[in-house]
């Protein structure tokens, strides 16, 4: 697609960057940013001093403080980072109105018929740059046909080495390698290279000529396509450590070998397959904030503060008439670090009095630390809410009172268990389109389904606990056995009721279901066991007695 051309921003510093922009005094000190990995804390954002000691991304903190003891580190604020991206992303709506996100430190912007306003593609890179720069952030940039091709330039291209297909030197390799090595540089010898490389002050920003994807990528490394680091450490395991070996290869070996995945990346950046760049709609904005004059530690000054900015919260939710799913409570704390929690609801709400008792329930897992001097309440994920209006007589309207009561009592057990186990941990069972025993329900989650109205019943009782067909000792015939033996205990049948028969699906192929066709009965035995055996007549292996359930 060589008239469409795709600017990539990527901002390599902005966790300390954005600290640096909040914290003047740490601009004479090196600065990392800290997250918590597992159990070990490792560096996620380094500066430009901080690195010229040593310290590294993805370096464990202790180490860093070992190779650079001056050095200052801050607790990573990922939702702050997020924040301050979307607001990158608004500047960036100055050179075209298509930009989008590339969590977390990146942006996509659709350059296509843009340029020419800025002087051309490097002039407006230079202009990207010199907003940067006033910003004080550091910037890498990459234009190209695709959104996978300006990524990996922006991110991987100018790097030292990168001519040299392996570690070996020129002069060490045979002659006729050389001569071949020639041809294939054809811009060395005064062709037309596949990536302008444009200097602006100490950035190298990167363009990649249109329709020359392929050979401006042909030397990257396998990691700027995106790729997960067991491919890559796969495809290194086979020699594979350029783009360029990897174009080469038999399509069907790699999807097999290593999924779809990587040859849709490939197809991605080459321009193959689509990937278009959405640009993100203005979100609905439902948040209230409170500063305080001296810090707060105590939960019972938490939940104070909850109680004056929950009301003003769902009366700009009522506003829109939508209805709060999941409620994010922040604590920035005194020394610039910040705690929050989330509460999530079984069903959206505007209502104050069934958002407070969630909220003072896990209001205990905040750290107040040195102090909290502003709290932040905002609804995360909305719903929208549709009036109710009773209608009909009196009688009725406490029938309809009484149904929508009990309803939203179950939501808020739902919202206080979840709030503690998760609500993916509260299921609930729907009826499946199914005449196999074991699949006639599925599970799901009931914070995000509705309760089963019609629930068919099943010709005939089904037992109440059931388990995967275990063998029965009994003779191998269609006849039910006055005794068997099962889970090593002798049985004797004194009342039994059937067969129910039941096929199986033949155009799914279960194991449990290759004993062909089954005849379910009944059995009550003389040991007071009420089980649920079959007849399997036999298909692709042999007939048998099973037990598969128990009715008690």
């Amino acid at each position: 697609m060589p008239n469409r051309r795709i600017l990539c921003i990527w901002f390599p510093r902005m966790g300390v960057e954005r600290l640096i922009r909040l914290e003047r005094a740490a601009v004479e000190l090196p600065l990392a940013t800290v997250e918590e990995l597992g159990n070990a804390h490792v560096i996620a954002s380094v500066s430009v001093m901080a690195q010229g000691r040593g310290v590294h991304v993805g370096q464990p903190v202790r180490d860093a403080h070992a190779v650079c003891s001056e050095l200052i580190t801050r607790r990573r604020n990922i939702q702050a980072e997020a924040g301050f991206l979307t607001v990158l992303r608004r500047w960036a709506g100055k050179f075209s109105p298509w930009v989008s996100e590339q969590q977390p430190d990146g942006l996509a912007i659709d350059l296509t018929g843009c340029a020419h306003l800025f002087g051309g593609e490097e002039a407006l890179l230079v202009q990207v740059h010199e907003d940067c720069e006033d910003l004080g952030l550091s910037v890498q940039c990459g234009i190209a046909d695709t959104l996978g091709a300006a990524w990996a330039l922006a991110r991987y291209a100018g790097q030292p080495g990168q001519h040299h297909r392996s570690g070996d030197a020129i002069d060490q390799e045979a002659r006729a390698t050389r001569s071949r090595a020639a041809k294939r540089r054809r811009w060395e010898r005064g062709g037309a290279a596949p990536v302008t490389l444009v200097k602006a002050g100490a950035e190298i920003l990167r363009i990649a000529a249109p329709g020359k994807t392929h050979s401006a990528l042909a030397n990257l490394p396998i990691a700027a396509l995106r790729l997960e680091p067991d491919q890559i450490a796969g495809l290194a395991r086979l020699g594979l450590r350029r783009v360029g070996d990897l174009a080469g290869q038999p399509r069907a070996g790699l999807a097999r070998r290593f999924g779809k995945g990587l040859v849709m990346r490939l197809d991605q950046a080459f321009g193959s397959a689509p990937e278009p760049i959405s640009p993100a709609r203005t979100p609905l904005h439902f948040a209230v904030r409170m500063t305080l004059p001296d810090p707060i530690g105590l939960e019972e000054d938490v939940l104070a503060g909850v109680d004056r900015l929950l009301p003003r919260l769902c009366e700009r939710l009522r506003e829109k008439g939508r209805g709060a799913r999941k409620v994010r409570v922040q604590a920035f704390r005194s020394d610039h670090t910040m705690e929050w929690l989330d509460v999530i609801l079984a069903r959206a709400s505007d209502d104050p009095a069934r958002l407070r008792p969630l909220l003072a329930m896990r209001l205990d897992s905040i750290d107040a630390g040195f102090g909290i001097d502003m709290l932040r309440l905002e609804a995360v994920q909305t719903e929208p809410l549709h009036a109710r209006t009773k209608v009909g007589h009196l009688d009725a309207a406490r029938a309809v009172s009484d149904r929508l009561t009990r309803g939203t009592a179950l939501d808020d057990l739902m919202g206080r268990l979840g709030g503690r186990i998760g609500m993916e941990a509260i299921t609930r069972r729907h009826p499946v389109s199914s005449h196999i025993p074991e699949k006639t329900a599925q599970v799901l989650a009931a914070a995000w389904s509705e309760p089963a109205r019609d629930w068919p019943g099943p010709p005939a009782p089904r037992p109440l606990l059931l388990w995967r067909p275990e063998p029965v000792n009994a003779p191998p015939a269609p006849h039910l056995p006055a005794e068997f033996r099962w889970r090593g205990r002798d049985l004797h049948i004194s009342r039994a009721r059937g067969p129910e028969r039941i096929a199986p699906e033949w155009w799914l192929d279960e194991p449990d279901w290759r004993t062909g066709v089954r005849d379910y009965w009944r059995v009550q035995t003389q040991e007071h066991d009420l089980l649920w055996l079959y007849f399997a007549h036999g298909s692709a292996m042999s007939a048998g007695w099973f037990c598969q359930g128990s009715f008690a």
